[in-house]
Order: C-alpha cells, then structure tokens, then sequence
C-alpha cells in the first residue's frame, strides 16, 4: 500500500487549452437566427429568446425589466396564474432578464416537453397585454426591495460608483429609484413592449440536448412569425460623462464603511484586455491576490478585498471595493494606492504569475462544465462581436502575458490621481 507524502503539493498539469462543444448555428425562416450547444446528458433543455431591449433602449430606468417581467403576468387568453400553473404542469420554470444591452426570457425544462412549451412561450412574446393590476404589483415589489437595499452600503457605493464612471444618464451607469418606478405608467410599458419585443428581432440560444428534431420545432413557431425593424432613437450612440470628483456618504451609525474605486476603461475587443485581465487578477482577482494579502491577511481590516472588470458591449470599467471598519478607511484607500504603485514600480515575480496563470486558466476551464455556462461563453462572444477564436486562444492569450506588460498596464490606467473614490459610510 502507498503512502502518500503530504509535505509535499500533489502534482498538477498545466491547462493549455479549452475544449467544448461546438456552436451550432441556423437560421429561421424568417431570418432570425438560432444558436444552440447540444452537451450534456440529461434530458434537458435551457431556451433563450433574447431581444435588443435592454437599458440601452429604455425611455427611463427601470421600464426594460418591469416589461420583461409582465410577459409572464398575462395574455388575451391566459392569466398570470394559468401561466404559472401551465409551466408547473410541465415541470419547468421561466425568468427574465434586463441587461445593459440586451433582454431575454429564458425557460428550462425537459426537451421532451418542448412541444408543449413552445406555443405558450410564444404567447406570452406576441400576445402580453400589461395587466394593470398586475403590472401595479410588480411596481411596488421593485420598490420595496429598492428601499430595503439601499439601506445597505454597499448597494449605495456600487450605484455612485457606476454613476461616477458613466454618468447619471448613461444606460451603465443609471439607476432605479422608488420615485421614478412609482412614476412608470402603464403606456410607458406598453410602448416598450411594442417597439422592443413584440414583433421585433430576435435571437435564440439553447443548451442542452438539443438535436435538429427542437430547432425544426421553433422554426414551426418563431420562424413563421412576422419580425418588423423597429426605428427607435433609444438604440443611438450615448454619452459617458465620468465625474472624478470623490464621494463621501456620510452615516453616524454605520460601523462601517463600503469602498469603491472605479476608472472607464474599454470592453472585450480592445488590445489591452486580456494584459489588464492579467493585471486585475494580480491586483485583486483572486484569494491570493495582492490586495487579499494586504488588506484581509496583513492588517486584518476586512473579510475580503476584489477587483474586477467589468466589461459591456460597447465599454467597461474597472472595479475594487471592500468593506472595512470606518476607522480603517483612509489606512485601506491608502494601502489600495501602496499596491497599486508597486505593481508600477516593481516587475511581478515570475512564480507569482505562474500562479496567476494558472488559476486564471483552471478557473476559466471550471466555469465551462455545463451546457448552459458554455452556451453563455458563445453567447457572450457572438453578441459582443469577439473574434470567432475568443473562447478557443482564452488561455493562451492569458499565459502569452509577460511582467512587462502587467507593469505597463498599471502605469498606463492607473496613474495617481486616475481611480474615482467612493466611501459609503464615514472616514
């Protein structure tokens, strides 16, 4: 019998590259096209319709996701409940989603009840009708969780921060208050629907197991549908207008202080992302991250430390924020700074980002296990306009990274004076 030697790490293999299933695409008859990954071995089905009816078109914040979410709440043949109900007879359930950009109605269910789902969910896209009550209800949950969230710091922060980045009247950076929910009428829904959804392009993604047999099935429904284009204003180029002023949210009562730190940057197609990914990893990406080190292991002021991007179709930002003591507030920004500097000063040693490397690759390889988080990553890169190889060449962009570039990438973006503050809470 071995003995394993527990002095010393197992060995591993380096990841070098990603391999999934392929992206099958098709279009209807109608032109709209259809996306789907057949893996996995259940039989199940993920089916996403996905509408440019994002924040992007919407009049005023908050009008995408109460029109998402009244595609559930009745037809002119169907209640909210007999929908419900529909769907729980099949054992499969629905949600809704408004993005920046772009806005979906997503199912899950067994494949083999596809048939029975597809003439509801059809329904529900071509026929809603914005049912006052209804609609009344969805409005005042939106405001209670509203009111109860922005009670918490960091939900504060995360909103000036997105504010302070893009602008009050950017779509990435507005935001929802109980006022301007409250002051959604019905009409304002009922247009939206009109012109983003109802009729509208679209495009379809489905994962799982998927064979010909189910596109043939939505073609039968969404493809003999009539699509119109709609012309709306609402899709023109916006305005970022950053404000760098810093912002302090003062709360006596807080015990502690929610950080953010926030910079404009660029979104997936540019030349820098993937040395900035690198960087941002480094910083503060991942458990033994530098900030992580600093700040959590060190000084013992927090729980937990990040930083990310966060990228949109058309821009993205840099993001680190933390929760501390408000007495170890000013001593966190200032160790922030400290870490960022070194990373301008100071090459990142080599086992450093190795280990970073590494981790980047096994995290990306693990966050692609099942058919719906594959079909995310293509559905990510077709609707962004990434290169056909973005998923493929992820990894080997990552390691092709060198120290260099990683200093360059701190001093190019993160000169002093370049991060806009937020501290919700108190110094």
């Amino acid at each position: 019998m071995d003995l394993i030697d527990r002095t010393e790490a197992p060995e591993y293999k380096l990841i070098e590259e990603v391999r999934i299933p392929a992206i099958a695409t098709q279009t209807l008859d109608n032109g709209q096209p259809v996306y789907w990954v057949n893996a996995g071995q259940q039989p199940v089905i993920r089916l996403e319709i996905v509408f440019d009816a994002g924040a992007w078109y919407e009049p005023m914040p908050g009008v995408s996701a109460l029109t998402l979410k009244m595609l559930t709440e009745g037809t002119r043949s169907h209640t909210s409940a007999q929908i419900s109900e529909y769907f729980d007879r099949y054992g499969a359930f629905l949600e809704q989603h408004s993005g920046t950009n772009r806005a979906s109605l997503m199912v899950y269910g067994l494949t083999k009840h596809l048939p029975a789902l597809l003439p509801m969910i059809q329904e529900m896209v071509l026929d809603s009708v914005i049912p006052q009550k209804e609609l009344n209800h969805q409005k005042n949950m939106t405001v209670q969780h509203l009111r109860v969230n922005l009670e918490k710091n960091n939900f504060v922060a995360g909103r000036l921060i997105r504010e302070k980045v893009f602008g009050k009247n950017h779509p990435y950076g507005s935001n929802q208050k109980p006022e301007t929910v409250e002051a959604i009428q019905r009409e304002m829904v009922e247009q939206f629907y009109h012109q983003h959804i109802r009729q509208r392009p679209f495009r379809v993604v489905a994962a799982g197991h998927v064979t010909e047999l189910e596109i043939a099935l939505l073609n039968k429904f969404f493809g003999q549908q009539n699509v119109e284009v709609a012309v709306s204003a609402h899709g023109a180029e916006k305005t970022i207008a950053t404000d760098p002023t810093p912002v302090l949210v003062e709360k006596e009562d807080s015990l502690q202080s929610s950080i953010r730190l926030g910079r404009l940057l660029f979104n997936r197609k540019h030349p820098d992302y993937f040395p900035m990914l690198v960087f941002n990893e480094v910083l503060g990406g991942y458990f033994g991250s530098r900030l992580m080190k600093n700040i959590r292991e060190e000084k013992g002021f927090t729980y937990g430390i990040w930083s990310n991007l966060s990228m949109f179709p058309s821009q993205g930002y840099l993001l680190i924020g933390t929760d501390v003591k408000r007495e170890n507030t000013q001593e966190t920004l200032d160790e922030i700074g400290k870490e960022i500097r070194r990373l301008q000063n100071e090459l990142v040693p080599a086992d450093e980002l190795k280990t970073v490397k590494n981790y980047m690759a096994g995290s990306y390889v693990g966050s692609l296990n099942t058919p719906f988080e594959i079909a995310d990553r293509y559905k990510t890169m077709l609707f962004d306009g990434l290169p056909t190889d973005f998923i493929h060449s992820y990894i080997e962009r990552i390691r092709a990274v060198t120290a260099g570039q990683v200093q360059e990438m701190a001093h190019r973006y993160l000169p002093d004076g370049s991060l806009i503050e937020v501290v919700v809470g108190g110094k």
